[in-house]
């Protein structure tokens, strides 16, 4: 790992790593712990802690074919939501992607498409659909040294669970905009967008968050803080106001 930090010190190399956390389906273990914090939810004045603990992992399929898992396990700790003085502490349910993508870029131009699952891990009925889930999901995305910008979406149905539970009818949007400097330093704009096909609503927030690369000992870390801002949602679960930091522990192959 002072190897590795060495040659990230150097011109550029700082900024190439940055860059391959801003792609998705980047051929980097990293393991990034996200934390969310949302104030003045719904009718109660809620308030709403999510530490997303988000692993993504390459598999090499072949020499020009990669498989990028990414998993999402939300840990929620909420208060003032289901009711007054109500508080619920627990796991969230998981989503688990995976995006075949090829190994090299045209022209810049990535991609990756592959499944989706809903996998109902809550602990608690507050914070769980008691729903399993499948459908596809997609990214497309553009990349030059420095600047990354592109889409990615996905489309989630029920299929089994608690027939007692509504189905899960939900499509997640999020577009993506970041640029980084040689110095690691960046800034990142997404939106992230999820639409309730069900019960026809819809919830977005706007995240520009300031990142860096640095390094804690000698394991090489990304970090990341901003505010989010919600731009849309039902006034039952629309915060006034959240922020977001991010730790994301980096292993470049």
């Amino acid at each position: 790992m002072d190897l590795l930090w060495a040659q990230q010190k150097t011109a550029g190399d700082a900024q190439a790593l940055a860059d391959k956390l801003s792609n998705p389906v980047a051929s980097l273990i990293s393991v990034p712990f996200q934390n969310n914090v949302d104030y003045g939810i719904g009718s109660y004045n809620g308030s709403k802690y999510t530490l997303n603990f988000q692993p993504v992992i390459p598999i090499s399929l072949t020499p020009n074919l990669n498989l990028i898992t990414r998993y999402i396990i939300p840990i929620v700790d909420q208060r003032d939501i289901s009711g007054s003085g109500n508080s619920e502490f627990g796991l969230s349910d998981a989503t688990v992607s995976g995006f075949f993508s090829p190994v090299h870029s045209e022209n810049g131009i990535l991609w990756g498409a592959g499944p989706a699952f809903l996998i109902p891990i809550g602990t608690s009925d507050y914070l769980s659909t008691r729903k399993w889930g499948v459908g596809p999901t997609a990214l497309v995305l553009r990349q030059t040294p420095g600047l990354t910008y592109g889409f990615l979406v996905n489309q989630l149905w029920s299929f089994a669970g608690d027939e007692d539970r509504s189905d899960v009818n939900q499509m997640f949007l999020q577009p993506f905009f970041s640029h980084n400097w040689k110095s690691g330093a960046g800034v990142t704009i997404n939106s992230e967008i999820t639409i309730n096909w069900k019960d026809n609503t819809t919830t977005a927030f706007l995240n520009p968050i300031a990142t860096a690369i640095t390094r804690m000992g000698k394991q090489a870390v990304s970090l990341g803080v901003g505010p989010r801002i919600p731009i849309g949602g039902p006034t039952y679960n629309k915060p006034d106001f959240g922020l977001r930091a991010v730790l994301t522990f980096v292993f470049p192959q």
